[in-house]
């Protein structure tokens, strides 16, 4: 995390994502609970309490609802952020529970308004961007000193954190089971790639399996990897000064 920060200039930010053996992370109509097993969600648990922020979407909000809880009563609890430029968002969601858990909520300048005042008046804080990005938010968490940030978002969101070059590390988990759907959703959006040649290699990768399930850890061209920022950071600092 230290090297992500020094070097790239923003926290480590790791990419986790779950999916069936035929890549979806749910069902067609939305349903994902659970797609992998208790041992593989022990781990994302795990995950959470050694981030300083896990990050979603408002679809993910809207779709799951979630408390994004390290499901301890102890213990480091990460900030909880939510991405909606719209703030087209439950008003009772559990992520409003500020008494578990902080929450922040970013969104574009001007979006509902009196909706804003709502989720301030309950203890969440609330950004506002001239224009949400990825991108953005990850310079926000970089200006509040976080050295790592946990994205649990679906497709839509991972998409960009990917061709952004937000997203250092991937975590994702792949549970032997099929659930097939034409529309069910799959972890990464389009990406606007029309040639295999294209796709994004990831690097210095692990398999695990956790369960009936096996998870891999690997580092995206953004990173390079521990060693590869290693050695920019030695370069940049034997390099005379003018």
């Amino acid at each position: 995390s230290l090297l992500h920060r020094a070097a790239r200039r923003r926290p480590l930010s790791i990419l986790k994502y779950a999916m069936t053996l035929d890549g979806k992370i749910a069902t067609q109509q939305g349903h994902s609970a659970w797609v992998t097993s208790p041992p593989a969600r022990a781990l994302v648990f795990e995950a959470r309490a050694c981030s300083d922020a896990v990050i979603v979407g408002g679809n993910t909000v809207r779709r799951d609802n979630p408390r994004l809880t390290t499901r301890k009563e102890t213990g480091h609890m990460p900030m909880r952020l939510v991405m909606s430029r719209t703030l087209d968002l439950p008003e009772d969601a559990a992520l409003w529970d500020v008494s578990v858990a902080p929450t922040i909520v970013t969104t574009q300048r001007g979006a509902r308004i009196s909706f804003q005042a709502q989720l301030r008046a309950k203890g969440v804080e609330v950004i506002e961007f001239d224009f949400l990005t990825p991108e953005a938010v990850a310079d926000y968490c970089y200006s509040r000193g976080f050295l790592q940030c946990f994205w649990e978002c679906g497709g839509t969101l991972a998409a960009p954190c990917i061709s952004s070059s937000v997203a250092h590390k991937l975590l994702a988990f792949i549970a032997p089971k099929v659930i097939g759907g034409a529309r069910a959703p799959t972890p990464v959006g389009d990406l606007g790639f029309v040639e295999m040649t294209q796709a994004v290699s990831v690097l210095h990768y692990t398999w695990q399996q956790v369960g009936p399930d096996m998870m891999m850890r690997g580092y995206l061209p953004s990173s390079g990897g521990p060693l590869a920022l290693a050695n920019e950071l030695e370069q940049a600092t034997s390099e005379p000064l003018p």
